[in-house]
């Protein structure tokens, strides 16, 4: 035994310096003393958090040292929220989504006309990481020649979208969807309510391409709620596509609970079926589109008058709808189709993932993160903490992780983890945007990180940087 005695003393010496020695290592920036919540390993503790780069490299129980501190006693420290569904990349909507705590802002049920060009012209200058999918629409536009400019969100209401493709053209099509993947595309982008005309057969051969790739379908259905879901399980099962149904609130309406029961259902089975909502009861859209084909107020169950203009809060008339459709100027238009009670029953299911749908002049752009928190988590109680950062943050990350390896350091709080991290304030975290003022920011987010870049310091944006960086396709890197 007395042999073994310098081992013994040379351990315990090892045991008793080790945090000291961490203590003493130097970070490029410190976040201490805060609530730090990691949505996979469920850690919920006082930690302090080390970052050196772009990356999470310790995170301990122990005081750390480092080039910055950042105090954040009593407040929140979390994986950045990661949005798969903004429209509003511009950097406008980029410093909106900042405030709601989003370090990551994802285009991904509609997708661009041109993938490579969206991309580069996003590079070395976003404040958010970014990313988009490979669009249906727009091939099919391409190879049946519709209508439609470089700034337009979707394609407007043509023969492009309204007729049936030959077998030649949705051949085409696919060929288009696979060069956008390679480009950098994570997904196939799907707007069937959008395209009409789409056969039941075209949709399946659109998921036989993200079958090849292994990617995901992120799909606006049909608009037939229940059979509308049913028709893209169907195309997920044949092809074996990893499935996203985006805004299933906003898709299937009063059968939302039916419509979550199937995706639920398929889950069961098997299937890689996912879905997402956003806690509001109006929807936006644009009048010039196929959505607006004859028949819609029937379809949907609205009138004119549940259409408003955004901005002015103008109601719609017949006479002023009319004028607006048959405009060939673009006309964004928010639709009051939902109710509150059908809402909260979504955002609060198990399977809703918490994603914006972010549009210019919809509240939801500015608001949907920190409305989320406010009403379910702090104020209604119906989720918990940890379950919110689940929903906002690591299920995002999960979803990603079938279309590119980027997303396995996203959406969790731990060393190795890529350094996107939010810091609010979990008594003031709120949503301030609204119908009439759809672009009030969020309060109560004091510290955003991206790629370790501080871009929010103090709840104010710090200008002059763009750490944000692209999330492309497995096939592209």
């Amino acid at each position: 035994m007395k042999a073994h005695r310098p081992c013994v003393l040379l351990v315990l010496f090892v045991i008793l310096l080790g945090p000291a020695t961490v203590a003493q290592v130097r970070y490029d920036i410190v976040i201490h003393g805060g609530r730090v919540l990691d949505p996979e390993t469920s850690l919920d503790a006082v930690h302090d958090v080390g970052i050196r780069g772009n990356q999470i490299v310790a995170v301990s129980d122990q005081p750390l040292t480092g080039a910055r501190v950042i105090n954040a006693a009593g407040l929140v420290v979390a994986p950045g929220f990661i949005d798969l569904h903004q429209h509003d990349l511009s950097p406008a909507g980029m410093r909106l989504k900042a405030m709601d705590g989003v370090t990551t802002a994802l285009e991904l049920e509609i997708g661009p006309r041109d993938v490579r060009r969206f991309l580069d012209q996003r590079r070395n200058v976003s404040l958010l990481n970014f990313g988009t999918a490979a669009s249906h629409p727009w091939a099919r536009a391409a190879v049946m020649g519709g209508p439609g400019g470089d700034n337009d969100l979707i394609p407007p209401a043509s023969a492009a979208t309204n007729t049936a493709a030959t077998p030649d053209q949705i051949q085409r099509m696919q060929q288009r969807l696979r060069d956008e993947l390679s480009a950098g595309g994570l997904g196939v982008g799907m707007g069937i309510q959008y395209t009409p005309g789409a056969s039941r057969w075209e949709i399946i051969e659109m998921f036989a391409v993200a079958a090849e790739r292994g990617v995901p379908v992120f799909v606006h259905a049909r608009g037939d709620r229940v059979e509308s879901v049913g028709e893209v399980i169907a195309a997920a099962a044949v092809t074996g596509a990893p499935l996203h149904i985006v805004h299933i609130n906003s898709s299937c309406l009063k059968e939302a609970p039916e419509c979550l029961r199937m995706v639920a259902g398929a889950r069961g089975n098997g299937l890689d079926v996912t879905t997402e909502a956003y806690p509001y009861i109006a929807g936006m859209t644009q009048i010039n589109s196929a959505l607006f084909n004859p028949g819609w107020r029937e379809k949907f169950g609205m009138d004119y008058s549940d259409l408003m203009i955004p901005d002015t809060g103008e109601r719609l008339t017949k006479a002023r709808f009319d004028e607006l459709h048959a405009s060939p100027k673009l006309q964004a238009i928010i639709m009051f189709n939902n109710t509150q009670p059908v809402v909260d029953q979504v955002v609060t299911h198990p399977l809703a993932i918490v994603a914006s749908d972010g549009f210019t002049g919809h509240p939801r752009n500015a608001g949907t993160y920190g409305r989320v928190f406010a009403q379910y988590v702090r104020e209604r109680r119906s989720i918990t903490l940890m379950d919110a950062m689940r929903k906002m943050s690591y299920l995002p990350a999960v979803r990603l992780e079938r279309c590119t390896p980027e997303a396995r350091k996203k959406g969790r709080l731990q060393a190795g983890a890529d350094a996107d991290i939010v810091v609010f304030d979990p008594e003031t975290f709120r949503d301030q945007s609204t119908f009439e003022k759809p672009n009030l920011p969020s309060t109560g987010v004091k510290y955003l990180l991206v790629n370790g870049t501080v871009v929010i310091d103090g709840g104010t944006i710090v200008s002059g940087v763009a750490p944000g960086r692209a999330l492309v396709g497995a096939a592209a890197q």
